[in-house]
C-alpha cells in the first residue's frame, strides 16, 4: 500500500513539472490544430511514452529500494530473534545443568546419610556388650543362688524338725549345748574370753548375733562369711529347736496330738528360715566377674573380687547406670539405634527386678498368712484345757 502511494506521488511530480515548465501557448496555434495535427500528436505520444517509462522506472527503482530495505530489516530482525532464541536455549541448558548437578549432589548426600544409618543400625555399641555380659552374670548367679538356698534348706529344716543326726533328736539340752559350743568356737566375746570359756577373735566377735553378718556386704567373704550369715539366721529364727518325740511319747494319743502341733510349728519355722536362706544364697559368691565388673567394684569403693553373688552382680549393674561416669559418657556418644537398645535393656532389667520383687512379695504374703494362722489358733484355744486320757495306741 505504501509502495503504490509513493509511485503515484512520483508520477504526479513529473507531470506537474512538465505541465508547469511547458512554454506559454502562442495565439497563432489553435486549440483544434494541436489536437488534430498528426505530427504534434506523434510528438506528444513519444513524450508521453517517455514520461510513463521514466515514471515506471522510478517506481520500480523505489520499490526495489524499499524491498531491499525491508529485506535488510527482516534479515536483521530474524538474526536478532535467532540470537535471542540462542540465548534462551543456552540459559535453559545452563539451568538444566545446574538442576542436574544439584540433584546429583543431593542424591549423593542422601545416600551417604542412609549408609551412615545402616552402619549405625548394624554396629554394636560397647555398652550393649557390657550390658549383655552383666545380664549373663546376673542370670547365671541367680541359678546358682537357687541351688545354694536349696542346700541350706536341706540342712536347716532337719535341724528344726529335730531329725535323726541332729542335736535336738537327742533332747533339747543337747540342742542348747550344741548351739552354745558353736558360738564359743566361732564368735567368742571378750566377756566369755575373760571367763576362760574361749579365745576371742575381735574380727568375728558376736557375729552370730549381728544383722551385718546377713546384710552388711553384697558378697560374703568366702566360707567364713557364709557361715556367719547362716549362724546369724539360726540365732534369729530358731536357736534351740524342741526335742524330738520318740518311743512311747510318739506313739501315744497325746504324743500324736502333740506331733500334729509340732508339724505346724516346723512348717512355720521352715518358712521363716527359707526367707533367711534365700537372702544368704543371694549374697553367696556364685559367678566369675569380668574386667568391667571389677572396675565397677573399684569405682564404687569396694575391693575388686574375682567372683560375685547374684545380689552383687545385680547391684553392680544398677549402680553402673545410676552413677557410672563411663556409662554416662558412652550414652552421650550413642547412636539413636544404640540408645533404643539401651532403653530396651534397661526395661528388661526392670522386669527382672520386678520378678525378684514378686518373689519377695510372695514370701511376705506367706509369712503374713502364717502369723494370721497362729493368731487364729491362739484365739480358738480354750482358757482351761481338760486332761487328756492316756490311752494305749494298740
Amino acid at each position: 500500500m505504501r509502495k503504490k502511494t509513493l509511485g503515484g506521488a512520483a508520477v504526479g511530480i513529473v507531470i506537474g513539472g512538465i505541465l508547469f515548465n511547458a512554454p506559454d501557448a502562442h495565439a497563432l496555434f489553435g486549440v483544434g490544430d494541436v489536437v488534430t495535427d498528426p505530427g504534434l500528436y506523434g510528438v506528444m505520444s513519444t513524450v508521453q511514452g517517455a514520461i510513463v517509462s521514466t515514471i515506471q522506472s522510478m517506481e520500480n527503482s523505489i520499490v526495489s529500494k524499499f524491498t531491499d530495505v525491508g529485506s535488510l530489516i527482516n534479515n536483521q530482525l530474524t538474526a536478532g530473534f535467532t540470537q535471542q532464541s540462542n540465548y534462551t536455549k543456552a540459559a535453559v541448558g545452563a539451568q538444566e545443568q545446574i538442576a542436574d548437578a544439584s540433584n546429583t549432589a543431593m542424591a549423593t548426600y542422601q545416600k551417604d546419610i542412609r549408609n551412615a544409618q545402616l552402619r549405625d543400625e548394624h554396629t554394636m555399641s560397647p555398652e550393649a556388650c557390657t550390658a549383655l555380659n552383666m545380664g549373663q552374670a546376673i542370670t547365671v548367679s541367680a541359678g546358682q543362688s537357687w541351688r545354694v538356698g536349696r542346700a541350706l534348706g536341706a540342712v536347716t529344716d532337719p535341724r528344726g524338725e529335730a531329725g535323726p543326726g541332729t542335736p535336738a533328736n537327742a533332747g533339747q539340752g543337747q540342742a542348747a549345748a550344741a548351739i552354745t559350743q558353736l558360738h564359743l568356737s566361732r564368735y567368742c566375746s571378750r566377756d566369755e574370753a575373760a571367763a576362760g570359756l574361749c579365745t576371742v577373735n575381735p574380727a568375728r566377735e558376736n557375729l552370730d548375733q549381728r544383722a551385718s553378718s546377713l546384710f552388711g556386704v553384697p558378697n560374703y567373704d568366702g566360707q567364713d562369711g557364709v557361715d556367719a550369715a547362716n549362724d546369724y539366721g539360726t540365732s534369729l529364727i530358731q536357736p534351740v529347736p524342741p526335742a524330738a518325740a520318740r518311743g512311747d511319747a510318739l506313739t501315744s494319743v497325746a504324743g500324736q496330738d502333740a506331733q500334729a502341733r509340732r508339724r505346724g510349728y516346723n512348717a512355720k519355722m521352715s518358712l521363716a528360715r527359707s526367707v533367711v536362706n534365700d537372702i544368704i544364697a543371694s549374697r553367696t559368691n556364685s559367678v566369675t566377674l569380668t574386667a568391667e565388673q571389677k572396675q565397677q567394684q573399684t569405682n564404687m569403693g569396694l575391693t575388686a573380687t574375682d567372683t560375685s553373688s547374684w545380689y552383687g552382680a545385680l547391684e553392680l549393674e544398677v549402680y553402673r547406670r545410676a552413677g557410672g561416669v563411663d556409662w554416662a559418657a558412652s550414652l552421650q556418644a550413642m547412636t539413636p539405634k544404640a540408645v533404643q537398645v539401651e532403653i530396651a535393656t534397661e526395661l528388661a532389667m526392670g522386669n527382672y527386678i520386678a520378678l525378684a520383687n514378686l518373689k519377695v512379695a510372695q514370701q511376705n504374703a506367706a509369712l503374713a498368712a502364717a502369723q494370721l494362722a497362729t493368731s487364729a489358733s491362739s484365739e480358738l484355744r480354750p482358757a482351761a484345757s481338760m486332761p487328756t486320757p492316756q490311752l494305749a495306741s494298740q
